[in-house]
Formats: C-alpha cells, structure tokens, sequence
C-alpha cells in the first residue's frame, strides 16, 4: 500500500503560479479519494496508478495563503503560501555556483533585507533507494533569511531578486541543478533515443553496464565511492604543502584520478539518471519558465550541443505540458584552463546556443561571453550573469519588448573589395570600446586560413574589418577562441556576441 502524501515540492513557504491553472499532485493508494482545499476552492481526486493530481483554478499574486490537502483521516496543512513567479533554474555548476561563494554574495547574505525571493531545492541524490525518498521528504520551501540563503544558487537569486523588486510579487526558484553534467543527464531516453547524434550517450551507457547486476554495478560504484574520497583527501594533502603544485605531480602522489567513476544507476553523471531523480520528481509542477546554465560538459562533443540542447528544451516542455514555455539559457562564456590548447569547442557550443535562440520559439540568451575567468571555469561574479536573464525574461516574457537586453548581434556580411563589412542588429546606438582598440575579429580568403584583422567601426550599424594578408576575404569571425580579453560592447555595455560568418570555414 502507497503511502499517501503531496508531492515534496508542496511544503509550507512555497510559491505558486499566479494567473495560470495550478496543478497539485502526489502518492497513494488506488481508489482512495484525495480533497484540496485553497483559497476557497476544494478540489476531489481519485488516486490512480497510485498517484493524484487536481487542478487549482488560475488566481492573481497575492498571499499569505493556507492550503490543506487530506485524504481519509490523514492530512496536510501548508501555511505561508505565496502566488507569483515561479522559475526552475537548470544546468551544471555554474548554475549550482552559491551564493555565498560568489563575487559579493556575503554582503548580499547580510544586507538584502526583506527580500522577496523564495527557493526549492531537488535534493542531490541520484539513486532511488528507500534513503531517497526518505531524504526527500525533508526537502522543503525556505523564505530568505542570511543563513538559509547561503548554498542558493547566485545566479538563480540574482535573476530572481531583480524580477521580483520589478513585479512586485514574490518569486520562487526551484533549483534542479548538479555541477558537471551533461545536458544528457537531464533527459528522458526517448528524447536521447530520437535522434542518431544524441543517442551515442545512450549507446555508451548500456555499453558500458552490459552483462553486470544491478548488485555488481553498486557495488563497484560503492567501491569507487571509497577510493575517491581517499584520493580526494590525499589531493588536499598534495596541494596544500607542495610549492609549485601540477596535476602530473598530483597524480604521481594520490594515483589515478578515477573520476567521475564507472557508469551505473547511482552515478549521477549517466544519462537520465537527474532527469528521474530531479525534473521527475518536480514536474508538473505550475511554473512560469526555465533558466539554464550548462554546456560546459558536452564540449568533448560540440557538433552535436544543437540537437542535444534543442532535444531538452522539448523534453521539459513536453512533461509540463506546453510548448510554448519560456527557456531562458547563457551562453557560455570566455573560458581556457592554462595547460591546454585553444581546440575552439566552447565556440561551437555557443554558436549552437546562439542558434537554438535564433530557431527555437520562446527561448531568450543572455550573452555573457565576458564574463568568463582565465584558468577558472567557475566565474565568481553571477551578479551580470542573473541580471542578463532577467533582461531576457523582461523583453521577451514579461510584455517589455523595449528593455535593451542585447548588446550587437551579427545580422550579415558584405564584401567590398579587400574589405568585409559586418552588419549588426541592436546596434543603432553604436559601439563601446573597452581597452586601445578593437580585438577579436579575423578574416579569411578562399583558403579558410584565418588572419587578424584590423576592425573599424564606421557611424551606423556596421564594422568594417581587413587584413594585409588577405586580399579577398571570404569569412569572418569574431572572439572564435576559447578564452580571449573582450573589448567591444554595445552603447549599453553589454558584449559584441561572437559569431562567424559561415560554418564552411573551418
């Protein structure tokens, strides 16, 4: 017999969709009858399958509010509940990033009084054991206050302050976020599967677990689990007293790094395994839209991000039932570890961002292709980082079609001579040059080999751009490189976007 009980999402402090249908869902058993009761509706459900669903009429912001959810003699009440925005805020670890570890975020902690902003956080397990559910059921809806703030995501706090100063309502963040996955771990396998491309991630994983019990992949999980920690300690230990500390010398002194361990059910990082155990466990529940921050651990497969990307913006619409969904995403911003070589697979991935935003209904980018960090792939400040979502979500989600969200975009190209000249959209209010000149751009002939180019921006919406070495440009490009300084911007201080002019030239 199923116990019965509201989904984990439904807690006290949480905040509702206003002015759409509320669903409100849970567990129990077959048959048995199960009353809502909220804002002087009531709402009857029958279990089925053992779950429950009811659907709340839509309702304006405003609250406090009281909602009882009973069934039999047992029953729920939820005091403190909120109607605004809600938000659910995805990604990897630059969405994970907190804030209490961000630029500022410590003062923000101590002086952001009375703020309007509430959080729900999906619990950071994998493996759907009875400690799971157990675990999950203490998961609950938390006002802002300097201690139960710190380990918010920053970025999603910062988008969501903004907006809620602006509306004037309270909104709510359900943070579903793991640092160092990929997009294919927050995916069904059907939407894995329909396609030849992503469905590699797919192939890799039933490779790799072929043969094995389910008892033989944890336990050999478990025992990765124990090496790890050990290495993780001696790693410390290595760091912390060695002058002059290199990753060659770190793995002469702990052993094989072995992360992130073999491919199983209990290890986060295969595909689907935080789409059943986070988006699953969240969803249907009634949101406004998404934020998301990842790309950073599909770079070993560039050409593949667009399919892949596009695949969850459509899973997650699917599973709430609209299509239409807002899906506000980052595109990934300058970023090169000193060891390595500039293979130019970031550019890809933000191309393809770039490209679901320009091909995909309802989607908006905030370009932050400046606030990358050398040798540091978590960059510290998300203040710019949340407020470039919030300028997305304002122009394109909000009725403020007006709000100066962008800085240039590339619109096309035209040759003149042994010149090419680069036209922008967002751009009439002309340029902003950060440093000595401009930087970033190159050009290319018939040969695709690229030079530096000398860039001069002219009086309207256009730059002009050449190189002694090439006498008749063919291509363009602009910040192709994996991390470089950025130096031109709009009037509004927001980032020139990088982009090429054709995908033929490399």
């Amino acid at each position: 017999m199923r116990k019965f009980k509201a989904a984990s999402i439904f807690s006290s402090n949480m905040v509702l969709q206003r002015e759409k249908n509320i669903a409100v869902f849970g567990y129990g058993e077959n048959g048995k009858k199960v009353t809502v009761n909220f804002c002087g509706v009531t709402k009857i459900a029958e279990v089925k399958y053992g779950q429950w669903k009811v659907c709340l009429p839509a309702l304006k912001a405003g609250g406090p509010y009281q909602m009882t959810i009973s069934c039999e003699n047992e029953t729920y009440t939820f005091d403190n509940v909120m109607i605004g925005e809600v938000w659910l805020a995805g990604g990897q670890s630059n969405m994970e990033f907190e804030l209490q570890n961000c630029t500022g975020g410590m003062e923000h902690l101590k002086n952001d009084k009375g703020v309007n902003v509430r959080f729900y956080y999906t619990q950071k397990k994998c493996y759907m054991d009875e400690e799971f559910f157990n675990s999950e059921e203490k998961m609950i809806w938390k006002e802002f206050d300097e201690e139960a703030a710190k380990c918010w995501s920053a970025v999603g706090y910062f988008f969501a302050k903004e907006l809620s100063e602006k509306l004037g309502v309270t909104v709510g963040i359900i943070g579903c976020n793991w640092g160092g996955t990929s997009a294919s771990h927050w995916m069904s396998r059907t939407a894995l599967a329909d396609d030849i491309d992503t469905r590699l991630y797919i192939d890799e994983y039933d490779k790799a677990i072929a043969g094995k019990s389910e008892e033989q992949l944890l336990k050999e999980y478990r025992d990765y689990e124990a090496y790890h920690e050990e290495w993780n300690r001696k790693s410390a230990e290595y760091y912390s007293t060695t002058e002059n500390a290199t990753w060659g010398g770190c793995l002469r002194y702990c052993g094989p790094c072995k992360y992130p361990g073999p491919l199983c059910p209990a290890n986060p990082f295969h595909p689907t395994g935080l789409y059943e155990s986070m988006i699953k466990r969240v969803c249907p529940y009634t949101l406004k839209g998404f934020i998301y921050y990842q790309g950073e651990s599909d770079d070993h497969r560039p050409d593949t991000y667009y399919k892949l990307f596009r695949s969850l913006i459509g899973n997650w619409r699917s599973d709430w039932g609209d299509n239409s969904l807002p899906f506000i995403f980052a595109q990934l911003p300058m970023h090169r570890y000193e060891a390595d070589e500039d293979r130019k697979h970031w550019c890809v991935i933000r191309e393809a961002q770039m490209n679901i935003y320009e091909t995909i209904k309802n989607t908006g980018v905030a370009v932050i292709i400046d606030c990358g960090e050398f040798n540091e792939i978590h960059p510290k400040d998300k203040l710019p980082v949340g407020h470039r979502m919030y300028l997305q979500a304002m122009k394109h989600f909000y009725g403020e079609e007006d709000t100066d969200a962008f800085g240039p975009l590339y619109n096309y190209a035209t040759e003149n001579g042994n010149e090419m000249t680069i036209a922008f959209k967002y751009a009439d209010k002309g340029f902003t040059v950060k440093g000595e000149e401009v930087t970033g751009f190159e050009v290319a002939g018939e040969d695709k080999i690229f030079h530096k180019a000398e860039a001069v921006i002219n009086s309207d919406n256009t730059i002009t751009v050449k190189s002694e070495k090439v006498s008749v440009p063919v291509y363009v490009r602009y910040l192709w490189t994996n991390y470089s300084e950025v130096t031109l911007f709009g009037a509004n201080g927001l980032p020139v976007a990088p982009f090429r002019t054709s995908k033929q030239d490399n």
